[in-house]
């Protein structure tokens, strides 16, 4: 059976996240660094899952369609954070992997994004941190299967 309230809670939580995680709000958290989250998230899109990133990959990591994730992967690249590697199983696929440049911002955001959410979970004992970390993964595996089916 379902808590509805608790369920209602999860949805004014996520919304509440989604906000906070615009581009505005990131660059105020970040003191008006100049960041560009679309690019980051490309970033994340090329770190994310064991296989070889494509446009396609990011896409569908991203939530973008297919246009959308060919023009954010071409700033990505014009930007030296992303390149282009031809694929030596296709030749006519290329796949995508971080330059250092790359690497180095996505350590960058890393450490940024932990210390903000560490800061949000300070004081939290250590067990209320590990459970919600389980907790918070296990609910974005659920959603993701769940959007994967359709």
């Amino acid at each position: 059976m379902e808590d509805l309230q608790a369920i209602a809670a999860v949805e004014r939580a996520m919304v509440a996240i989604r906000r906070s995680q615009s581009r505005r709000a990131i660059q105020r958290i970040a003191g008006g660094a100049q960041m560009d989250p679309a690019l980051f998230g490309v970033i994340d899109a090329v770190e994310e899952g064991p296989e070889a990133a494509t446009v396609s990959s990011v896409a569908d990591r991203m939530g973008v369609d297919q246009p959308r994730a060919s023009r954010l992967v071409t700033r990505a690249v014009e930007s030296g954070l992303v390149r282009r590697v031809a694929d030596p199983e296709d030749g006519r696929r290329s796949t995508l992997e971080l330059t250092d440049l790359g690497a180095e911002q996505a350590e960058q955001v890393h450490r940024f994004r932990r210390e903000v959410f560490g800061t949000a979970m300070r004081g939290w004992p250590e067990h209320d941190q590990r459970e919600f970390a389980r907790l918070l993964t296990a609910f974005v595996e659920a959603l993701g299967q769940r959007q994967r089916r359709g």
